[in-house]
């Protein structure tokens, strides 16, 4: 098949090496980028929250960081737990899942925890993880680590979705697919952008796409990568 990935770098890279490898033409087209914020990461907490890869990266430079190295961390799926272990960290559990999978995760190893977790967040993030911590009695700070930052439609994916050359888009977070459907009516090419297969990491990330018109869908059968790229291995419509 002939894909697009619009998740940031160097995942974006990372994911097409692995379906190149599978035979598929891939086009790397990252509609956003991370960007780190300066941060207070300082305090006594009794293990750290990450949501996602960029987090890790972001307190990599951080003089504050080496102290957090120690902690225990609970990490929302496999690739932010792998990215976790890159910077360093050793005490990494994934709950390999959703959000709710994790706060379960949390709750059942924090119960009893002194002191409050640390989220590394990021600046625009999903409702719901820390209002219901919070009510299951888990203390926690939160401490924005990265933003995002949106970017435009590379010259390359406009010629693509221009000549009718994609089979399917990968789409690895709702923001991205946002920023896809955001991007396509600015040039005024969304007819075109929404015509291929759309390969969504869950159905809170096939929303924007299924509400701008998008008629092919796929929702991976649980949020992790290894079940997105599945997606692909199913027939060309």
């Amino acid at each position: 098949m002939r894909l697009v990935i619009t998740r940031p770098q160097p995942d974006g890279d990372r994911t097409a090496a692995v379906l190149r490898e599978r035979g598929h033409e891939v086009l790397v087209a990252p509609l956003m980028r991370a960007e780190a914020v300066t941060a207070d990461l300082g305090g006594t907490f009794a293990g750290v929250i990450v949501t996602s890869a960029n987090a890790p990266r972001a307190i990599g430079d951080d003089s504050q960081f080496a102290a957090l190295k120690a902690l225990p961390v609970f990490a929302v799926g496999k690739r932010s737990a792998e990215s976790v272990r890159e910077a360093g960290f050793s005490d990494v559990t994934s709950a390999d899942g959703d959000a709710r999978d994790l706060v379960r995760l949390i709750v059942a190893r924090c119960a009893a925890a002194a002191s409050p977790l640390l989220y590394l967040a990021g600046q625009d993030r999903a409702a719901g993880l820390e209002e219901e911590l919070r009510a299951s009695g888990i203390s926690l700070k939160t401490v924005v680590v990265y933003r995002a930052v949106t970017l435009p439609f590379p010259d390359e994916l406009k010629e693509a979705l221009g000549a009718r050359e994609i089979d399917a888009v990968l789409h690895f977070s709702a923001r991205s697919a946002e920023n896809y459907v955001t991007a396509a009516k600015a040039i005024a090419l969304l007819t075109a952008a929404l015509e291929p297969h759309h390969f969504c990491l869950s159905a809170q990330v096939a929303a924007p796409l299924a509400a701008a018109g998008a008629a092919a869908i796929s929702t991976a059968v649980q949020p992790d990568e290894a079940a997105l790229l599945a997606l692909t291995e199913q027939p060309k419509r």
